[in-house]
């Protein structure tokens, strides 16, 4: 329970014996004077749960156990001391009873509650509920209205992850998709995933039955007619969408809000046919959208107040985070990691190692590398999104054909099997010598040459050249007010990317560097390297004043 943090419910703890009773809250203060009484006139032992020892092994059997634990917590969280000192506690208080444990407990929290662990996850916490505030459209006095239907447009893996996030909550979905196939596929999809959770214990098959009654397939905008909400998941295609839009105009009623998924497409773009530019706006989710918690909402200088208003309330309503947003090309969190991938790229074709590559994130904290992502994600998409971003940002992006190269030679990610890696039946990941061969050919057509000092790069130095241009982006996002504050962008880092949350997410994470510090980083390989690694103006303002990038820390006004 310490260990995952998993909170446990008053009568559960009763019968773990954690607790030695469980009142009403009204109840609370009586019960804990009679209690108190009680133990004064001797009617009444001592906490109970304090003294208990049946459940505890013998001692020798008790160090083992407690040596696993600390195996295993060193294994799935090997940045973190704090599931150490748990372990510790607990030992302590085994071999030298409660009230030496407590003593330990108490001088341990002590020295956690000022670690820069705490402090990232206190920010954090903070900058969750932060998120519920949206200048210009929260403080407008307007209600949330009810969304008592939803639309889908597109069956595939986000479209069919979309529709089964809504159904999980008791939302009547209509997904709509061209044609009988693509339509069973999608309608298949959904179903795999909810009997996901079937397998899982998560989710009873009488449950499974009644959630997934609530889907309906169709291949027309005829059902579309009495819907609240409508959601456009197909592929990132600038016509399709924009004829999707126009055709949305027509049949759904004036009251419904018209979204989006796109990750990276201008919204003013996609609704240009319409008339509707006030309810246009961005709903983007994660991939898998049912699982991912992060819920992008991205307005246009056009979209309403209420339809923000609204959005925020489903967002809430199926157990997503919310983080409103500008327009713009990849919005707040593809924008800003853009120059993830970029930089990864022009290091393996600089002589840094693939591998090498992802080794060095995933043990910083990331869930997965940038090459193991580009494969999760699909070739087909990484090439179509790094597309849209040379044309937004050509100065900043890197020009390497290492991805399309593969793509030609049949390999896609994850999804075929052939990637950076190679994949199993089980898609367990291995890494694949042939990629040299790419990278050799790729090197070649970029004119670039191996750097002897990119060969060697330490784990730390490639997390900075990764890391640090994401930074900057994010200095560009937050300058031109995409994002409204600086912890918008951490939670967004933390719950669309992975970013881990015990560093406080990108900004944060970045303040314990010192803007100066990363200025001077950027614009050393800037020079080297060109325009990928160049500082923004923010950026050099606040390097130059030796400032925080986040402007609440400067102020003071952070609860930190």
């Amino acid at each position: 329970m310490m260990l995952t943090s998993k909170p446990v419910k008053g009568q559960e703890a009763l019968n773990l014996g954690l607790v030695d009773a469980v009142v009403s809250p009204n109840e609370l203060l009586d019960a804990a004077r009679h209690w108190v009484l009680e133990i004064f006139e001797r009617r009444k032992p001592w906490v109970i749960s304090l003294y208990r020892t049946d459940r505890i092994e013998p001692l020798a059997d008790a160090k083992e156990i407690l040596k696993f634990a600390r195996a295993q917590a060193r294994k799935q969280a090997p940045n973190l001391n704090h599931p150490l000192v748990c372990i510790d506690v607990v030992e302590e208080g085994i071999v030298s009873g409660p009230r030496a444990g407590l003593w330990k407990e108490a001088e341990a929290f002590q020295e956690l509650l000022y670690s820069d662990t705490c402090k990232a996850l206190v920010h954090i916490f903070f900058a969750l509920r932060g998120t519920k505030k949206v200048p210009g459209a929260t403080d407008q006095g307007l209600a949330p209205r009810k969304m008592k239907k939803v639309g889908i447009l597109g069956g595939g893996l986000m479209g069919s992850g979309i529709a089964t996030a809504f159904l999980l909550c008791n939302y009547p979905v209509i997904l709509k998709e061209v044609n009988e196939k693509f339509l069973q596929a999608g309608i298949g999809r959904v179903r795999a995933n909810l009997q996901s959770r079937v397998k899982k214990g998560k989710m009873s098959q009488e449950k499974f039955e009644k959630t997934f009654s609530l889907l309906k397939g169709v291949l027309d905008y005829e059902s579309f007619r009495d819907v609240d909400l409508v959601i456009e998941a197909v592929i990132e295609d600038v016509n399709l969408k924009q004829n999707i839009f126009a055709d949305l105009e027509k049949y759904c009623p004036p009251h419904c809000i018209l979204a989006s998924n796109t990750s990276t497409i201008d919204l003013n773009l996609i609704g240009e046919k319409t008339r509707s530019h006030d309810r246009i706006i961005g709903a983007h989710f994660f991939s898998p959208a049912h699982v991912m918690p992060l819920l992008e909402v991205v307005r246009t200088q056009k979209t309403s107040c209420q339809a923000i208003v609204d959005l925020l309330d489903v967002g809430k309503n199926i157990k997503k985070t919310p983080v409103v947003v500008g327009n713009c090309t990849g919005f707040a969190v593809n924008r800003m990691f853009f120059p993830y991938t970029e930089a990864a790229l022009l290091l393996v074709e600089r002589g840094t190692d693939v591998y090498k590559i992802d080794k060095a994130i995933t043990k910083f904290g990331m869930p997965m590398g940038p090459f193991r992502l580009c494969d999760l994600v699909g070739f087909g998409v990484v090439i179509a999104t790094r597309g849209q971003y040379m044309m937004s940002f050509p100065e900043r992006t890197y020009k390497s054909m290492l991805i399309p190269l593969m793509q030609e030679d049949k390999r896609g990610g994850e999804s075929n099997g052939r990637g950076f890696y190679i994949y199993d039946e089980r898609r367990k990941a291995s890494p694949d010598p042939e990629i040299k061969k790419y990278i050799d050919e790729s090197r070649e057509m970029s004119g670039v040459t191996i750097d002897p000092k990119l060969t060697k790069l330490s784990d730390k130095d490639i997390v900075e050249m990764t890391f640090l241009p994401v930074v900057n982006e994010a200095c560009r996002v937050l300058a031109e007010g995409i994002a409204i504050k600086a912890a918008d962008l951490d939670i967004a880092s933390v719950m669309g990317m992975g970013f881990p949350p015990y560093r406080g997410g990108i900004l944060f994470w970045a303040d314990t560097l010192g803007s100066k510090y990363i200025y001077s980083k950027l614009n050393d390989w800037s020079k080297i390297y060109g325009g990928l690694f160049e500082p923004c103006s923010y950026l050099a303002e606040r390097a130059a004043k030796a400032a925080p990038l986040n402007l609440e820390m400067e102020t003071g006004r952070s609860r930190l």
